[in-house]
């Protein structure tokens, strides 16, 4: 069996050298982690990964029942209509951008690209302690103090939600960058013959050019950016967490899926029998809306 892994004149053995620790530790503390969260969904598991009494569908029926985790599901909904259009638009408007700039290109490139290598928890702090400071020394309330309006207490007023002004400011200075990059490799892709010929047939440079020439061109790229837009939506929780919680405890409202399981799970009742079904529903939630968003725009299908 090891001849066989190795290959003849053991050929292969530098390669299992460099991958075979990325490969053991993805198996421990990932698959491995994975399914027996499966396992554990299916057993009443108070403070304990051990299963004691099976029990079935039965967490998976109290957790589709829990009008909490409900509305954490609402709130990942209401969440996704922030985030996914602004993030889109800002991340394509700075590519369009830069890609036309002649000089300081990779500058302004990297300065957009820079937040995505800040930490999720310090962007928090940093908003929650310095931006949106509920009392009058935060920046975003000295903004107001000039115009003589009164402070804004974001985080923990509910009426109008002004905390979600802050959880989608950093999660939009967070990852925009990112996706700008996406965008800029697609544009690069776009051939300059097709400008030329719009030129020739009349084509105003600008929006129309845009409309029937850039946004048709990016299709694939903007399909896999509203994907993942999507998929890390459904996986908030640091600036949720960082933004939000006190040492009073998490507030009842915008309390995402991740949050919500992480207090089932973890919190007093420690409940991690529930907290895996939880997971696991998340885990299929996610699928299916994957699924039908490559569907719905046409993923994979040859072009006619």
């Amino acid at each position: 069996m090891l001849a066989r892994l190795l290959g003849p004149q053991r050929r292969y053995l530098w390669f299992w050298v460099f991958t075979g620790p990325f490969v053991v530790g993805l198996v421990v503390f990932g698959y491995v982690p994975l399914v027996w969260s499966v396992v554990l969904s299916f057993f009443d598991a108070h403070d304990t990964v051990t299963p004691r009494h099976f029990v079935g569908l039965a967490n998976y029926a109290s957790m589709l029942g829990d009008a909490a985790f409900r509305s954490s599901l609402a709130t990942f909904a209401v969440f996704t209509l922030f985030i996914v259009p602004t993030t889109f638009a800002v991340s394509l408007g700075l590519a369009l951008l830069v890609h036309r700039l002649r000089r300081w290109r990779a500058f302004f490139r990297s300065v957009f690209f820079l937040p995505t290598a800040c930490s999720y928890v310090v962007a928090s702090l940093i908003w929650k302690m310095a931006v949106f400071n509920g009392v009058r020394f935060g920046l975003a309330n000295t903004v107001l103090r000039w115009f003589g309006a009164d402070p804004v207490a974001w985080l923990s007023t509910t009426h109008p939600p002004w905390y979600w002004l802050v959880i989608v400011t950093v999660r939009l200075w967070l990852q925009a960058g990112f996706y700008m990059i996406l965008f800029l490799a697609g544009l690069q892709r776009v051939p300059r013959s097709l400008y030329e010929a719009a030129a020739v047939d009349g084509a105003r440079p600008g929006w129309q050019t845009f409309r029937y020439i850039t946004f048709p061109q990016l299709r694939a790229t903007s399909v896999a950016v509203v994907l993942l837009l999507v998929i890390n939506a459904f996986q908030a929780f640091d600036e949720f967490y960082n933004l939000l919680s006190t040492s009073a405890g998490y507030p009842p409202y915008a309390r995402p899926p991740l949050v919500y399981l992480y207090y089932v799970a973890l919190g007093q009742g420690q409940d991690l029998g529930l907290g895996s079904a939880g997971a696991v529903i998340l885990a299929l939630v996610i699928a299916v809306v994957t699924v039908a968003q490559a569907r719905w725009f046409g993923l994979g299908r040859k072009e006619a």
